[in-house]
């Protein structure tokens, strides 16, 4: 099964197994870490030269909250996971309050309001990155991934076209530098 394969690898990163039970005490309402911190540890595991923390940009932190839409909810949730431990560069970002601010930040036409994670998870802009994990009450790690786990863990670079044009996959493809870094994976456009 796809989901103990990657159970597996975060299991083996101390780094990414704090991270997640951080995410939890912290008490955020439905937390989840997810998109390219999942990407960097199996791409870099996988077709890499291992994966680095150090090297992480930032650690992407869901909820969902739709009692507060402001953006100093996300300020506040992040500086929870910054008190809790300071050393990963946490971003967290309330999932109710997407259809607030996306299109101001990448344009496009207006977003529906999204109602779960599965739902918010799926419009992330690659199939690899559209997977977010959290720990369950027994120390489980729960795995979202609304378009499956091929591509995070077959090394597939594929577009969500969900909500980014070819324009930007590109744009993202040339800003991860991925023939340096992942040199083993594969674009498919």
């Amino acid at each position: 099964m796809r989901e103990d394969e990657l159970r597996a690898l975060v299991r083996r990163s101390p780094w990414l197994t704090r991270a997640l039970g951080v995410v939890r005490a912290c008490g955020l309402p439905d937390a989840w870490v997810g998109a390219g911190v999942l990407r960097d540890l199996v791409w870099s595991e996988r077709y890499g030269n291992g994966f680095d923390p150090l090297a992480v940009r930032d650690v992407d932190v869901v909820f969902l909250d739709p009692t507060d839409l402001s953006r100093d909810n996300d300020d506040w949730a992040t500086g929870r996971l910054v008190a809790a431990w300071p050393d990963p560069p946490w971003e967290a970002k309330n999932q109710a309050a997407v259809h607030t601010w996306y299109t101001t930040k990448f344009g496009g036409g207006p977003v529906a309001p999204l109602r779960t994670i599965t739902d918010a998870v799926a419009t992330w802009p690659e199939y690899a990155t559209a997977v977010a994990l959290r720990l369950d009450a027994h120390d489980q790690i729960v795995v979202c991934a609304p378009h499956g786990l091929d591509d995070l863990l077959d090394g597939v670079w594929r577009r969500n076209p969900t909500r980014v044009s070819p324009e930007i996959a590109r744009q993202r493809l040339a800003r991860h530098r991925r023939t340096e870094r992942w040199p083993g994976i594969r674009v498919v456009t």
